[in-house]
């Protein structure tokens, strides 16, 4: 267990144009079971979307979820979904507490509707990452240029990662996703969603890509626990940093729970059953964030969109 499965447990993505939206996700790398919300259920519900995988996620997450449940003294419900944008809605319509999401699914429920920081988590120091620009590695691309016309993998249409920063870069050049990887001889969309960002680096060490999108902390996690997958890629981009994905909460919380969960979360590192959780998902502590630290992502949004 690495630090990468907590950020793998918030991955949850960014805002695409309308026009991509509705694009299917031709890919048969994902076989997703989604647990429904019980209409009865009395205790808290925490949500998230799958990053790396459904079954090795739910493993880890829920057990920082039972810390969380422990110290408020209450069971807490674990709803999974596999986008961002299902679990947005979630928080939107108030039918979880919190939720642990992505930078651009914070940004986009933050415009939207008023979804709230509640906290970040600081991994080897940093309240930040980026994202790779990855190609197979006897390919002869050198720059996301060099990918008109091929088979690109995002990873979901909310992603800053996997989506966003690549849908800017292609911006600065006068390009969209449909007018830069076109088209197949079927009439088929060149890029496709995984909807999973260890899914995407499959997907180009498999060669059902020709490149993707992904976080530094997904492939940097792969490459010491799947040497063999991710020695079949290389990077050829690095994005400028990004701020870290938070913990969330929904606009109308009650504040005396956003405020009993946010110092559960900042005081876990403080005792050792907090820190013996922490140390198997690597992550440092918690930490509050500003909200500007995704004002980075909020300019490449308004571009792209």
């Amino acid at each position: 267990m690495k630090k990468i499965y907590f950020v793998v447990f918030i991955l949850i993505i960014i805002s695409i144009s309308p026009g991509c939206i509705e694009k299917p996700a031709k890919t048969n790398l994902s076989n997703v079971q989604e647990p429904d919300i019980r209409e009865n259920y009395t205790g808290l519900k925490a949500a998230f979307a799958s990053g790396v995988s459904p079954k090795e996620s739910y493993a880890y997450y829920e057990e920082l979820t039972g810390y969380v449940s422990k110290k408020l003294g209450g069971p807490v419900k674990i709803v999974q979904r596999r986008s961002s944008r299902e679990v947005n809605d979630l928080i939107k319509n108030r039918q979880i507490d919190f939720s642990f999401v992505n930078r651009g699914a914070y940004i986009a429920g933050n415009q939207e509707f008023g979804m709230k920081l509640l906290v970040a988590p600081k991994i080897n120091g940093r309240t930040t990452y980026n994202s790779y620009i990855i190609v197979p590695k006897n390919s002869t691309y050198n720059n996301i240029t060099d990918l008109r016309g091929k088979k690109f993998a995002f990873s979901d249409p909310l992603s800053n990662s996997g989506r966003l920063y690549p849908a800017y870069r292609l911006f600065l050049i006068n390009e969209t996703p449909d007018s830069f990887f076109g088209v197949d001889e079927k009439g088929r969309s060149n890029y496709f969603y995984t909807y999973s960002q260890d899914y995407s680096i499959i997907a180009v060490a498999g060669g059902l890509a020709d490149g993707a999108a992904v976080s530094s902390l997904i492939y940097d996690y792969m490459k010491n626990t799947k040497p063999d997958i991710v020695s079949n890629t290389r990077i050829i981009e690095v994005s400028p940093p990004f701020g870290i994905p938070p913990v969330v909460v929904p606009k109308d919380t009650d504040p005396f729970l956003e405020e009993r969960l946010k110092d559960i979360f900042l005081k876990m590192d403080k005792d050792e059953e907090g820190k013996m959780i922490l140390s198997k998902i690597m992550i440092d502590k918690f930490v509050n964030i500003n909200d500007n630290a995704y004002d980075s992502i909020r300019e490449m949004r308004i571009k792209v969109q």
